[in-house]
């Protein structure tokens, strides 16, 4: 029964990626495509739990990690150049003046 619906929830989960794979693809703005990358990742994460879950493991919480982490840091650096139009500005900061 367990193993039915973990693989309807990878099904759904295949799904949503797939939605937000057409929403990157055709998102009217750049923040539309970072949200739909980043949306991609989460689900990327739930993915690789439930495959867990299925193989009866732990050896994938250390993926799930890094990708979660990764993914944190791709959204800020992205909405950062979003917002300034550059991830490293030039100059440094104000105190190495």
């Amino acid at each position: 029964m367990i193993s039915v619906l973990l693989n309807i929830s990878l099904v759904i989960l295949a799904l949503a990626m797939l939605a937000c794979l057409y929403r990157l693809i055709q998102g009217p703005t750049r923040s539309d495509r970072i949200v739909a990358l980043d949306t991609i990742g989460i689900h990327l994460l739930a993915v690789i739990a439930v495959l867990g879950m299925q193989q009866r493991t732990e050896d994938y919480i250390d993926i799930v990690l890094v990708i979660g982490i990764l993914t944190f840091i791709g959204t800020a650096a992205l909405s950062r150049y979003i917002e300034r139009d550059a991830v490293i500005e030039p100059g440094g900061d104000k105190l190495d003046r």
